[in-house]
């Protein structure tokens, strides 16, 4: 699925276990293209420019999914939606839980900001955490594809 959207030079920007459809044969599909955007062939990034008065923990914003440099920057790209998917990957195997338990969205932009990132879940296979972290590299480039 996001493999496509990449070749197809899209963005999705809320890349989430909320937006996955799962049919009855385990068939899953991404849903949810409000926030979707085309990458020009020239372009990388799509750059959203927010006022100094947006305040990110009032918005309607994924903030827990969304990679720091479209928190801080404004700047989405393909690796901003990997970064994305680590957030989903731990989605899956904790059964749904929120990301970051406990914490508000202000406390996860600072920690982030601190270099933090979530802990291995429990019944996490190591594989799969350490997938996740290439996700969350500080730097896009860094990130996988998908």
């Amino acid at each position: 699925g996001m493999a496509f959207i990449e070749a197809k030079n899209y963005i999705h920007r809320d890349l989430r276990a909320a937006n996955i459809l799962v049919s009855d044969t385990l068939c899953c599909k991404i849903a949810d293209f409000g926030l979707a955007r085309l990458i020009e062939d020239n372009d990388s990034a799509v750059t959203f420019y927010f006022p100094p008065s947006c305040s990110f923990s009032g918005a309607k914003f994924p903030i827990k999914w969304t990679a720091p440099e479209a928190i801080n920057y404004g700047t989405f790209t393909i690796k901003s939606d990997v970064w994305s998917f680590g957030i989903l990957l731990t989605e899956i195997v904790t059964y749904g839980r929120i990301p970051y338990p406990g914490m508000t969205n202000p406390e996860v932009i600072q920690n982030l900001e601190r270099g933090y990132r979530m802990p291995q879940p429990d019944n996490c296979p190591q594989e799969l955490y350490e997938l996740m972290m290439q996700c969350w590299k500080e730097r896009p480039e860094e990130r996988p594809t998908f």
